[in-house]
């Protein structure tokens, strides 16, 4: 196996168990619709975390992980398909002139939801996400492509992805070895947070009800 791709793993480990000390529950907002990076993960599943993880935890793993994805993806690009990577520059270089307010995100915050959920009655004056769609509206739309040249891009955008699935196969094999020290950092600060939420939870269902309530 490329070393330097279990090098990053390890790496991106060691940076999540440095940042999980920080969470805590009350800090995480509710999700009223499933995360498209954690659902079904093979990776977090190759990594321990199952469904009874918090969903904040498990993605500032997922998020890590998927940079080295994304990384190895962007490397082939770059290298073997001209036409897709022509693509993605003039993509970036139209993103760059555009407000983008997902970027410069720590990881565990990486693909969520720029703006809450909206309550009803209580609409929103403007959004993040909206601002930056009128932003990107606001440039001139790209030259069109030939037929040869869209042909290309589909070929490419193929080869693209399975580069992607072989590099999550590897990642996922990586993780395994890492798997005791993310088991133990469940253990030592997710955890004790849960059972205590827990015994709080059982304590607020065992106050007998209140004289004449």
């Amino acid at each position: 196996m490329d070393r330097t791709l279990e090098d990053r793993v390890a790496a991106a480990v060691r940076s999540w168990g440095r940042w999980v000390p920080r969470w805590r529950p009350g800090e995480s907002r509710a999700r009223t619709r499933p995360c498209r990076l954690c659902l079904g993960s093979p990776l977090l599943g190759q990594a321990g975390l199952d469904a009874d993880v918090p969903h904040a935890v498990g993605h500032a793993l997922a998020t890590r992980l998927k940079r080295i994805t994304d990384s190895e993806v962007a490397v082939y690009t770059d290298r073997n398909l001209p036409t897709l990577a022509a693509e993605l520059n003039r993509a970036e270089d139209r993103a760059r002139r555009s407000y983008r307010p997902q970027e410069g995100l720590d990881p565990e915050f990486e693909g969520l939801p720029l703006d809450p959920d909206p309550e009803p009655d209580a609409p929103f004056l403007f959004t993040l996400a909206g601002l930056a769609q009128e932003s990107t509206r606001e440039l001139p739309p790209p030259a069109p492509l030939s037929e040869e040249a869209k042909a290309a891009l589909r070929t490419e955008i193929r080869l693209a992805d399975e580069c992607g699935q072989h590099a999550v196969a590897l990642i996922g094999r990586a993780l395994v070895s890492h798997r005791p020290e993310i088991s133990a950092t469940l253990d030592r600060y997710v955890e004790p947070q849960i059972q205590a939420l827990l015994a709080d939870l059982q304590r607020e269902l065992d106050v007998p009800p209140l004289p004449g309530s």
